[in-house]
């Protein structure tokens, strides 16, 4: 028995770690850099983190990512995929400093250099992990060449531009206020920051007036910041207040004397329309205190603990226990008027979770509009294009309007800032300055900055490199929306600067692949799908039956997987589909079978050649040739979903359904140009569906007589000569007219093996009417057929289908099937009516109820008038 006689199954947890083993050791992913760069195509993968494992978004994006390459490589290109993982600095930090915690130890204890090596020897310990998965699902990435975000030659990189860019007057360090994460113990960018709707209390406290002439009253969620208050602001159009501004207010608790002032920012609908100004503690306070020069005192320190410049008994408090201590000092002096629930949005850090502390922060700052102008008039120009359309008007409106960049972390893991200081002198640059005294600036860079440098410094760059040359620009860049801010814009602001071009030509957002129930996928939430316990097997999450055993998923393999995920990315936020996963492991399995059909038919001696001898022959290549162009041409546009299901069709529909029942009795018959023709037609079938599929084409192909080497580095033949028009037509009309008889057959109860004795009376079947005769199950050349009267007539395109009478049809089951299916449609056509007529339902019911309802009678009308 042959190899894949003994396969009836395709196992996809047997055939996949060979096929990885097999990709591996051919060096498919690593590219000649000295080849002709007309000739390359290079992709950068979004570097995961070193602390991450393989979730869903990750899975769409590298099965999207690994088919655009498989896709370049059949197009005759060399294709580079560049791998690497990213630092993480917050994330990794948190996770190491976790550890230490475990182990009774911190990062304080052991000191920063002691600190780093230990997270080194973390990250050579678990770093690896989603390399490991991204094999796992069948990515072609340069495994030969992986990068990390620092590692020396990328450090080097990072310094210099950190360098030049303070040199070109870009990086300026400043004390401004800035989003600080009391979790991580950092500060983080506004696009690190996340807003959350929470309900606080909303409390009014009364300000005296300085001349005892009353009160003025704001209100405010925080009155623990109220000991840095350093004003009252109202309105200027507010006549309310008109005749105080330019007075003073008595700052309750402390005492100090506060300016009331007047400032357009303040909304006069909220609270009372008087607004406290604490410059150092909310971000908008500190805009209209440097409006109006005023002073910024700051009272919570980095701790998250009020600091010395609190009154002495809130000092060492937290911010909790502040805001209760302040609040009763407030009721029991009789200040605190009013307190009320109020629902509102409010930063929370998306690295640690907690709520964030608006501080005022000696920190390093970049400024961005310079750098933006260009990074604009690229997508502007057409010269970079952004998928789809909408992403781009979201890229261009936030670089319109981008701030400063806040790129300091205190953070130990990262890129140190190159920056030194002794006494008043400063020293900017990438090597540590001579002498005693100096210490350099403890603060790492913001991860996203080395980032921001990723398509050209896993090159090589500042150095240039046969890998630069060869390999940069790339491309294109596959990514998810939550980062065309934090990353795609800065990596072609940064490529501009520093290359002259830009770092990728085509920047495709996909989907976001939320639970099945719409929620956002969270392990915690139990609406996490892992993709490896798709692949592999495992438990469902309880998303799939909540309250219940939601069982386990079968072992789909990872061309299930990859089909079901690129069929589902039809739009920005799509819900996961397991029906859609299945449906890919059913055409993981129909082409193996429709494989083993042909392969253990065929003489191993026959060679793949197109041959064509019938027109079912000529449809087939003409429709091969058309998949190849539309698949093809998807895949290049990005429309990942429609590719998918034009794989899908072909094998199904055509190759399947029509083709191979057509083709079987030559197969049978072992007639050599057929086989010919078969042999071709299912080795660029396979190639057709690899980029998509890879692991069940790649098995197929390897058993094809006279295949060579590996598929996926097969370059596909140009077949837009086999297009044949009239070919095409001709089967067409014959499959409908197929089509129709098994339908008349159905509704008749004629036994499938039945061969009916028929004459086929119109134009168009001059070469197809034995192809008509065989898959209906017809005798068109029955003696019966000449001069006899047609029992019954089936009308066909270009004419009709007569059925000669025999005992094998039974005219009175159709009509007895047609009256039963009349009777029903009435009685539903009636009730449906009864339901209209009804005025309290259509009063009462919801109108999108009751326009299902007129849809509802209106198909069973049509239905019943078709009948």
């Amino acid at each position: 028995m042959s190899d894949l006689e003994s396969k009836t199954r395709y196992e996809p947890s047997e055939v996949e770690p060979r096929i990885i083993e097999r990709w591996l050791e051919s060096g498919l992913g690593h590219p000649d850099p000295e080849g002709s760069a007309d000739q390359n195509y290079t992709i950068a993968i979004p570097p995961p983190n070193v602390t991450g494992v393989l979730h869903m978004g990750h899975a769409l994006n590298n099965s999207i990512q690994d088919a655009l390459v498989r896709h370049a490589r059949a197009s005759g290109k060399q294709a580079k995929w560049i791998l690497g993982t990213d630092h993480a600095g917050i994330a990794t930090q948190t996770q190491v400093e976790k550890a230490l915690t475990a182990q009774g130890e911190s990062r304080e204890e052991l000191g920063r250099e002691a600190f780093v090596k230990r997270v080194w020897e973390w990250r050579d310990q678990y770093g690896g992990q989603i390399v490991e998965q991204l094999k796992r699902l069948g990515s072609t990435l340069d495994f030969d060449e992986e990068r990390f975000t620092l590692d020396a030659g990328y450090a080097r990189a990072v310094q210099k531009v950190f360098v030049d860019l303070y040199d070109k007057g870009y990086i300026y360090r400043d004390r401004y206020i800035v989003n600080w994460d009391p979790g991580s113990r950092s500060a983080i960018s506004d696009l690190e920051v996340e807003e959350r709707e929470v309900t606080d209390t909303l409390f009014y406290i009364d300000y005296p007036l300085e001349s005892n002439e009353g009160h003025l009253t704001v209100a405010t969620v925080r009155p623990e910041t109220m000991l840095a208050d350093v004003a009252v602001a109202v309105n200027p159009s507010d006549s309310r207040y008109a005749h105080l501004v330019g007075q003073h207010v008595l700052l309750p608790l402390v005492g100090r004397r506060l300016p009331i002032i007047a400032d357009d920012y303040v909304k006069t609908e909220f609270g009372t329309g008087a607004l406290k100004i604490t410059p150092a503690h909310d971000p908008n306070d500190f805009e209209i205190g440097h409006r109006h020069a005023l002073e910024a005192r700051s009272v919570i320190g980095e701790d998250g603990r009020l600091t010395d410049d609190a009154p002495e008994r809130f000092v060492g408090l937290t911010v909790a226990e502040a805001q209760e201590a302040v609040v009763a000092e407030l009721t029991a002096s009789g200040a605190l008027s009013k307190r009320e629930p109020y629902t509102h949005t409010v930063p929370f850090s998306q690295r640690s979770g907690h709520r964030i502390e608006p501080l005022i922060s000696l920190q390093w700052f970049m400024r961005m509009d310079q750098l933006a102008a260009p990074a604009i008039q690229v997508v502007k120009d057409g010269k970079l294009k952004i998928h789809p359309e909408s992403q781009s008007r979201r890229y261009v409106d936030w670089l319109e309007n981008i701030r400063p960049w806040c790129v300091s972390r205190q953070l130990w893991w990262g890129h140190q800032i190159p920056v030194y200081y002794r006494g008043d002198e400063t020293h900017v640059g990438t090597e540590a300055p001579e002498g005693d005294g100096w210490e350099r600036d403890p603060d790492v860079l913001d991860t996203w900055f080395s980032s921001a440098l990723w398509p050209f410094a896993t090159l090589g760059w500042p150095d240039e490199t046969p890998e630069l040359k060869a390999f940069y620009p790339t491309d294109a860049l596959v990514t998810s929306r939550d980062i065309v801010f934090l990353w795609v814009a800065r990596m072609v602001m940064m490529g501009l600067e520093f290359t002259g071009q830009i770092p990728f030509e085509d920047v495709y957002v996909h989907s976001i692949v939320q639970a099945p129930d719409g929620r956002r996928m969270s392990k915690s939430l139990g609406t996490g799908v892992d993709p490896l316990e798709l692949i592999n097997g495992g438990p469902r999450p309880p998303v799939f039956n909540p309250g219940g055993d939601p069982g386990e998923f079968p072992a789909y393999g990872a061309d299930a997987v990859r089909w079901g995920l690129l069929a589902m990315s039809s739009g920005q936020d799509v819900k996961f589909s397991e029906e859609r996963v299945a449906q890919g492991q059913s055409l993981a399995n129909k082409l193996w079978n429709a494989s083993r059909l042909i392969l253990l038919k065929v003489d191993p001696q026959t060679r793949a050649a197109a041959m064509p001898q019938t027109v079912e022959d000529r449809w087939i290549l003409s429709r091969l040739a058309n998949a190849q162009t539309q698949v093809g041409a998807r895949i290049e546009e990005f429309d990942f979903a429609r590719a998918a299901n034009e794989i899908y069709d072909f094998v199904y529909a055509e190759l399947c359904d029509w083709y191979l029942e057509l083709v079987k009795p030559r197969l049978y018959d072992g007639d050599t140009q057929t086989a010919a023709t078969l042999l071709h037609v299912l080795t660029e079938t396979v190639q057709l569906a690899h980029p998509v599929i890879p692991f069940v084409t790649e098995e197929i192909y390897a058993h094809i007589p006279g295949a060579e080497g590996l598929l996926a580095q097969r370059t596909a033949p140009t077949t837009s000569d086999a297009k044949n028009p009239t070919a095409e037509k001709a089967l067409e009309q014959a499959i409908t007219a197929v089509t129709a008889i098994r339908a008349w057959r159905d509704s008749t109860e004629v036994k499938p093996s039945a061969i009916l004795p028929a004459r086929l009376v119109g134009e168009g079947y001059a070469e197809t009417a034995a192809q008509v005769a065989l898959l209906a199950r017809l005798d068109l050349n029955s003696e019966s057929s000449n001069g006899s009267e047609p029992a019954a007539t089936v009308p066909i395109p270009g004419g009709a289908l007569e059925i000669l009478a025999t005992a094998d049809v039974d005219l009175g089951a159709a009509q007895r099937k047609q009256d039963a299916k009349r009777q029903e449609l009435t009685a539903d056509i009636a009730r449906a009516k009864g339901k209209l007529a009804n005025a309290g339902f259509v009063a009462k019911a919801r109108p999108e109820v009751v326009q299902a309802e007129r849809d509802k009678l209106a198909a069973l009308e049509a239905e019943l008038e078709a009948l």
